[in-house]
């Protein structure tokens, strides 16, 4: 009994040995394994994050806004057809986008036909003289704001 406790014993010390006692030789050459685990690999993870987290943080490229151009007048029976409330140049035959008011051809002012009363009028005035309809259309896009409290303080009650 005392022979098999003595060998686990021995066992015990023989396991353990390398580990108290460390043969420095093969611990040197894993100098360089140690090195890349503990350097290369925590510097390569930082190069990977901040590469993601610049990718998803860049600022997205702007698509331009191009106005939209003038497109030519319906021709029905030999005559253009011009959309009511719509501007449009009589000379050129062409509809201009809302909230134009000169050609661009020859700097002419437009012309709109009232929505309401279907009579002509500058498109450079805003109320119909026949019917009083304003017809004031601003080509300007509004900003959106925050939809959380005001700056500075509280929410309104």
């Amino acid at each position: 009994m005392f022979d098999a406790i003595g060998q686990i014993f021995q066992g015990l010390i023989n396991f353990l040995t390398p580990i108290i006692l460390p043969e420095w030789k093969s611990l040197v050459d894993l100098f360089p394994v140690f090195l890349l685990i503990g350097v290369a690999g925590p510097l390569l993870s930082l190069l990977a994050l901040g590469w993601f987290l610049y990718f998803a943080g860049k600022p997205r490229s702007r698509i331009p806004y191009s106005a939209p151009a003038p497109q030519p007048a319906r021709i029905v029976d030999g005559r253009p057809v011009y959309p009511l409330g719509e501007p449009y140049c009589p000379v050129h035959e062409l509809i201009y986008p809302s909230g134009e008011t000169r050609c661009e051809i020859d700097k002419r002012d437009l012309a709109v036909i009232c929505p309401k009363c279907e009579t002509g009028r500058p498109a450079y005035i805003d109320t119909c003289g026949n019917c009083g309809l304003v017809l004031k259309i601003d080509h300007t896009v509004p900003a959106l704001r925050p939809a959380g409290p005001p700056p500075g303080g509280a929410a309104a009650a």
